[in-house]
């Protein structure tokens, strides 16, 4: 049991840190916050580190209910999240941000200075659809056939552990960048996208899984 719970707690913490990305988010903020005074630097920080946060754990409560507003199944859900992470991690592996994430609009909007920290910054590329989606699969799977306390304290303590750590990266943005550089950013990100996509694919055979026993016996 104890064994379970650590193989959860280590997959769960991966999967999150995989699609939030604090390196691809702190190459971002480099990038959009070069001409801001450092006191404003750090309110951006603030405000999306607490608008991503809020975001996961609204959804990470709440998500469970759409299944039972449109008549989705749980299989359903894993293989349809399964696909959507997929093709951010593939998007990851070829040095781009998926559009699902950020869009050409949501670059430009991001001048209005420190209104950039909640968007695009805090939503969509940290708290994005994957994101979401992530943390509404493992809350799903935490909570069904019945709820496992141990495992959606898990789910919670990995979502406040990587917008800790991402806090920690952004505030120390200009000096980590200026060591590892573009280049560096950019490997360490294909590097998380392939783990994200072997954790995609898991989803997708656990959601098949789940469909067959549902559905076919």
């Amino acid at each position: 049991m104890a064994a379970d719970l650590v193989s959860f707690a280590i997959t769960t913490f991966v999967a999150l840190f995989a699609i939030v990305n604090p390196i691809g988010a702190m190459t971002f903020f480099v990038v959009l916050t070069r001409s801001y005074p450092k006191e404003m630097k750090g309110r951006v920080i603030q405000k999306a580190i607490l608008a991503a946060t809020i975001t996961l754990l609204v959804f990470a409560f709440v998500g469970n209910y759409i299944f039972f507003v449109f008549g989705t199944s749980i299989p359903a859900f894993r293989i349809a999240g399964g696909i959507l992470l997929f093709t951010i991690a593939f998007s990851m592996m070829q040095g781009e941000r998926s559009r699902t994430q950020l869009t050409a609009q949501d670059r430009a909007e991001a001048l209005e200075r420190e209104a950039a920290g909640i968007v695009p910054l805090g939503i969509p590329m940290m708290a994005g659809p994957g994101a979401i989606t992530t943390v509404m699969v493992l809350m799903a799977e935490a909570s069904y056939p019945s709820f496992d306390m141990g495992q959606i304290a898990v789910i919670i303590g990995s979502i406040l552990a990587t917008m800790g750590i991402t806090w920690v990266l952004l505030y120390q943005a200009d000096r980590v960048f200026g060591r590892i550089g573009r280049m560096g950013a950019y490997a360490i990100s294909r590097i998380i996208g392939l783990i994200l996509a072997a954790i995609a694919v898991q989803f997708v055979i656990l959601g098949i899984q789940g469909a067959i026993v549902s559905y076919f016996r």
